[in-house]
């Protein structure tokens, strides 16, 4: 009950505060969690050494990690004020690259596979690329708690994307390539037990394979899609040229060549916004009980 009223009212400060002080709010709020949640912290400067590499100085990664906390929160402000999104709101603030990429998979009729991160905001760049009219859905986590999850399955269908459950999430998955929509997945972290093992900033990680397989199997390209901060606190959506996979390929090959293509693109933003890289869990210490968690929102 706790959390679910937290949420309500992060989403009442939200909507009711000029958005510049809910920012300097929840800026002061993740400092306060930066320091008093030890665990995490030490996962994301754990991450983030792996993504800086180990010359870097201690204090540049610690500052970093407490950046990463701060966009974290101002993540969250946003996924709040999602009602108050519109086109206006997306004419001043949202600067979109290589929308046509999302034309370009689509037009092979198979549906395309939206490979996103744990980078920026996610959940604004689904609600952004279905208020432009295309077709979405996207796989989603479950959480235990009913009203928390009808309160984040609420804000997500205000931009038209449907959530997928995690349980029933192939069938839906089949469903909207089928219908050659879009569908979104983000293929930084797994959760099912049943990734594949491959090198990520050059270190053995266990990530989804999801992304790659049902591309495999329908034939629907990827298209990695990115949706950055920018310094004023606008957004920058970055739509990659689509991939599939080579021809001829048994599903294992053309598996592991997708899975290889969607960690490049991946690691190639994280190393741009480090600090917009959401993820509280080691990733490359794949033997913690902790790693594959799923109670929590990334």
């Amino acid at each position: 009950m706790i959390p679910y009223i937290l949420y309500r009212v992060g989403v009442f400060l939200s909507l009711t505060l000029p958005i510049n002080v809910s920012y300097s709010l929840a800026t002061v709020l993740a400092d306060i969690f930066y320091y008093c949640s030890p665990k995490d912290r030490d996962a994301v400067i754990s991450n983030l050494r792996m993504v800086l590499g180990s010359s870097v100085d201690d204090k540049i990664v610690a500052d970093t990690a407490r950046n990463v906390f701060r966009n974290f929160a101002k993540y969250l402000i946003d996924f709040f004020r999602f009602s108050k999104i519109d086109k206006e709101y997306l004419n001043s603030h949202v600067k979109i690259d290589g929308i046509s990429n999302i034309d370009d998979a689509l037009s092979l009729g198979k549906g395309a596979i939206a490979l996103s991160a744990h980078i920026g905001n996610w959940e604004l760049g689904g609600l952004i690329v279905g208020m432009l009219g295309y077709p979405i859905s996207g796989v989603v986590l479950t959480h235990k708690n009913k009203r928390i999850n009808d309160f984040f399955t609420g804000q997500r269908m205000l931009g038209n994307m449907r959530p997928i459950e995690v349980g029933a999430a192939l069938k839906g998955c089949y469903r909207a390539l089928r219908s050659n929509e879009l569908l979104a997945l983000l293929g930084d972290r797994d959760f099912t037990k049943n990734g594949i093992l491959t090198d990520f900033f050059g270190r053995k990680a266990m990530m989804p394979k999801g992304p790659a397989v049902l591309s495999h199997r329908l034939g629907a390209a990827i298209v990695p899609i990115f949706v950055v901060r920018e310094p004023k606190n606008t957004f920058t959506i970055h739509v990659e040229r689509p991939f599939t996979c080579t021809a001829g390929l048994d599903e294992e090959a053309a598996v592991r060549e997708l899975v290889g293509k969607c960690i490049r693109s991946i690691e190639s933003c994280i190393k741009k916004y480090p600090s917009q890289w959401f993820v509280f869990r080691k990733i490359w210490d794949i033997n913690d009980n902790e790693y594959l968690r799923p109670d929590t929102i990334v």
